[in-house]
């Protein structure tokens, strides 16, 4: 009887937690908005006729997006971009693809959802290295960084309005999460950071995967923190320290853990990562 009580209250609660999300929309120029919901932070761009869709955040709230986005414009969404293949971030495919949205991805975002057997979610148009997406008054730019987040990360740059949507590869003012088993490594997610502020300008304005909206100074900062932080643990792993005492070593990140550390990656789980991504590196060369 307990088990099925605590069974009754577990369903309750995913019902409503599905259910319950507020949208909310930050407009970043004439034809850009960013949309904040539950997962990924969602870019739209409104064409002179279609609407351009970043990232589709979870499959249960996927009709209160689209509510939002109709009080934005009426225009059909024609592409569906995804950064890349995390569920936060993929999850809605399938309810924008049944609309007519043709989703873009990196090559290996489409290999991992079929691997997930997620086909109804597949992405149709896939690209190696780089493609453009090309309207009347405006360029997207759509770059791949390699293993940096995942092994299939995408930053969109609207060339023209100077705005980037960078997905995960950018944690605004908190830790990232490097998946190291699906591709990420602290080298690649650093080389992500070094290509776009090459290709980015000082008014550019930035859509982290999640957080708010930044600037490049912010980036620069955020930056040169995981270069120090990641120092520090190279240290560690030169001296013969194991993951585990690395990982337990507070210094070594306590003066950014409060606010960076209080998100969905703490400092332990930051030190791991980075730890398992150096001692990769090591083991390879």
């Amino acid at each position: 009887m307990k088990t099925l009580l605590k069974l009754t209250v577990l369903l309750i609660s995913l019902s409503a937690w599905s259910q319950e999300v507020e949208i909310k929309v930050e407009q970043l120029s004439p034809s850009i908005y960013m949309l904040e919901g539950r997962g990924g932070n969602i870019g739209l761009f409104e064409s002179s006729d279609y609407l351009v869709m970043i990232d589709s955040q979870f499959a249960n709230i996927s009709e209160a997006i689209k509510a939002k986005i109709e009080t934005i414009s009426d225009k059909p969404i024609a592409f569906l971009i995804n950064t890349h293949m995390h569920g936060d971030h993929t999850g809605g495919n399938a309810n924008f693809k049944n609309q007519g949205a043709q989703i873009i991805a990196h090559e290996n975002v489409y290999l991992k959802l079929k691997e997930q057997q997620k086909i109804e979610a597949l992405p149709k148009i896939g690209y190696a290295e780089q493609m453009n997406l090309y309207e009347l008054d405006e360029t997207l730019l759509i770059l791949h960084v390699d293993n940096a987040h995942t092994d299939g990360d995408s930053v969109i740059y609207f060339v023209n309005q100077d705005i980037l949507h960078m997905g995960d590869t950018y944690f605004a003012n908190r830790y990232p999460y490097i998946d190291i088993a699906n591709g990420g490594s602290i080298d690649g997610y650093l080389k992500a950071h070094q290509d776009v502020l090459a290709l980015i300008t000082d008014e550019t304005k930035i859509i982290p995967g999640h957080g708010q909206i930044s600037s490049k100074k912010e980036l620069e900062a955020y930056t040169a923190i995981l270069v120090e932080i990641k120092n520090r643990i190279q240290a560690e792993l030169d001296k013969g320290k194991s993951e585990d005492e690395v990982a337990s070593d507070q210094t070594l990140t306590a003066k950014y853990d409060n606010p960076m550390g209080n998100f969905f990656i703490n400092p332990e789980r930051l030190k791991r990562s980075i730890y398992q991504s150096l001692a990769q590196k090591k083991t390879k060369s």
